[in-house]
Protein backbone atom coordinates (compact mmCIF):
# COMPACT_ATOMS: atom_id res chain seq x y z
CA UNK A 1 0.00 0.00 0.00
CA UNK A 2 1.36 3.11 -0.62
CA UNK A 3 -0.41 6.66 0.44
CA UNK A 4 -1.46 9.86 -2.13
CA UNK A 5 -0.45 13.56 -1.74
CA UNK A 6 -4.00 15.45 -1.37
CA UNK A 7 -2.88 18.77 -0.72
CA UNK A 8 0.32 20.83 0.37
CA UNK A 9 -0.83 22.73 3.47
CA UNK A 10 0.41 26.68 4.13
CA UNK A 11 -0.14 27.90 7.79
CA UNK A 12 -0.34 31.86 6.87
CA UNK A 13 -1.83 34.61 8.57
CA UNK A 14 -4.91 35.50 5.93
CA UNK A 15 -5.54 32.04 4.70
CA UNK A 16 -7.89 33.88 1.81
CA UNK A 17 -6.03 36.64 0.59
CA UNK A 18 -3.15 34.00 0.25
CA UNK A 19 -5.11 31.62 -1.62
CA UNK A 20 -5.93 34.72 -3.71
CA UNK A 21 -2.39 35.34 -4.75
CA UNK A 22 -1.30 31.76 -5.69
CA UNK A 23 -4.68 31.73 -7.21
CA UNK A 24 -3.62 34.53 -9.63
CA UNK A 25 0.08 32.70 -10.08
CA UNK A 26 -1.73 29.19 -10.72
CA UNK A 27 -4.07 30.54 -13.18
CA UNK A 28 -6.76 27.87 -10.87
CA UNK A 29 -9.94 29.59 -9.20
CA UNK A 30 -9.96 30.15 -4.99
CA UNK A 31 -12.66 27.30 -3.95
CA UNK A 32 -15.74 28.89 -4.71
CA UNK A 33 -17.29 28.29 -0.87
CA UNK A 34 -14.54 30.26 0.67
CA UNK A 35 -14.54 34.27 1.30
CA UNK A 36 -12.43 37.51 2.86
CA UNK A 37 -13.41 35.47 6.56
CA UNK A 38 -12.67 32.03 6.32
CA UNK A 39 -9.61 30.66 8.24
CA UNK A 40 -8.99 28.12 5.72
CA UNK A 41 -9.45 27.64 1.88
CA UNK A 42 -7.89 25.97 -1.19
CA UNK A 43 -6.70 26.57 -4.43
CA UNK A 44 -7.31 23.20 -6.65
CA UNK A 45 -4.59 22.82 -9.25
CA UNK A 46 -5.10 21.11 -12.06
CA UNK A 47 -2.87 18.69 -12.03
CA UNK A 48 -1.62 17.23 -8.47
CA UNK A 49 -2.17 17.87 -4.69
CA UNK A 50 -4.50 21.39 -4.03
CA UNK A 51 -2.82 24.07 -2.34
CA UNK A 52 -4.17 24.27 1.40
CA UNK A 53 -4.48 27.52 3.16
CA UNK A 54 -4.63 27.20 7.02
CA UNK A 55 -5.09 30.20 9.20
CA UNK A 56 -2.95 30.29 11.92
CA UNK A 57 -1.85 32.76 14.71
CA UNK A 58 1.63 32.83 14.57
CA UNK A 59 4.18 34.36 11.48
CA UNK A 60 6.61 32.63 10.06
CA UNK A 61 10.25 33.20 11.14
CA UNK A 62 12.80 30.58 9.50
CA UNK A 63 13.74 29.58 5.54
CA UNK A 64 10.80 27.10 4.37
CA UNK A 65 11.79 23.60 4.53
CA UNK A 66 9.74 22.45 1.71
CA UNK A 67 8.77 24.66 -1.15
CA UNK A 68 7.09 24.97 -4.41
CA UNK A 69 9.40 25.02 -7.39
CA UNK A 70 7.24 26.38 -10.60
CA UNK A 71 7.58 26.02 -14.30
CA UNK A 72 6.02 28.68 -16.21
CA UNK A 73 4.61 28.36 -19.67
CA UNK A 74 6.46 31.43 -20.68
CA UNK A 75 9.89 32.11 -20.04
CA UNK A 76 11.57 32.20 -16.47
CA UNK A 77 12.55 35.69 -16.79
CA UNK A 78 9.15 36.83 -17.70
CA UNK A 79 6.94 35.26 -15.61
CA UNK A 80 9.94 36.06 -12.77
CA UNK A 81 8.05 39.83 -13.95
CA UNK A 82 4.93 39.04 -13.76
CA UNK A 83 5.30 37.14 -10.12
CA UNK A 84 6.87 40.38 -8.99
CA UNK A 85 4.09 42.55 -10.12
CA UNK A 86 1.34 40.36 -8.61
CA UNK A 87 3.22 41.02 -5.01
CA UNK A 88 5.81 38.56 -5.08
CA UNK A 89 9.27 39.50 -2.94
CA UNK A 90 12.72 38.85 -4.81
CA UNK A 91 15.00 36.26 -2.49
CA UNK A 92 17.77 35.07 -4.29
CA UNK A 93 19.15 35.02 -7.98
CA UNK A 94 20.51 31.65 -9.08
CA UNK A 95 20.47 32.41 -12.62
CA UNK A 96 23.88 31.45 -14.41
CA UNK A 97 25.60 33.46 -17.71
CA UNK A 98 24.31 29.92 -19.57
CA UNK A 99 20.84 30.19 -19.71
CA UNK A 100 20.49 27.39 -16.48
CA UNK A 101 19.85 28.16 -12.98
CA UNK A 102 16.66 29.63 -11.19
CA UNK A 103 15.29 32.60 -9.10
CA UNK A 104 13.84 32.53 -5.12
CA UNK A 105 11.12 34.38 -4.68
CA UNK A 106 8.46 34.62 -1.81
CA UNK A 107 5.04 34.92 -1.56
CA UNK A 108 3.13 37.97 0.15
CA UNK A 109 3.32 36.02 3.31
CA UNK A 110 6.90 35.27 3.16
CA UNK A 111 7.04 31.86 1.77
CA UNK A 112 9.94 31.23 -0.52
CA UNK A 113 9.09 29.12 -3.82
CA UNK A 114 11.75 28.87 -7.16
CA UNK A 115 11.11 29.33 -10.45
CA UNK A 116 12.83 27.36 -13.10
CA UNK A 117 13.37 27.65 -16.35
CA UNK A 118 10.62 26.63 -18.52
CA UNK A 119 10.78 24.23 -21.37
CA UNK A 120 11.34 26.55 -24.26
CA UNK A 121 14.29 28.32 -21.87
CA UNK A 122 15.64 24.44 -21.73
CA UNK A 123 15.48 23.68 -25.29
CA UNK A 124 17.26 26.77 -26.65
CA UNK A 125 19.94 25.74 -24.60
CA UNK A 126 19.69 22.40 -24.98
CA UNK A 127 20.11 21.21 -21.60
Amino acid sequence: MVSMIQNVAVDCADAYGLARFWSAVTGRPVDPEAGPDSRETQVRLAEGPALYFNQVPEPKTVKNRIHLCLRPETSRDREVDRLLALGAAFVADHRNPDGSGWVVLADPEGNEFCVLRSESDRAATNS
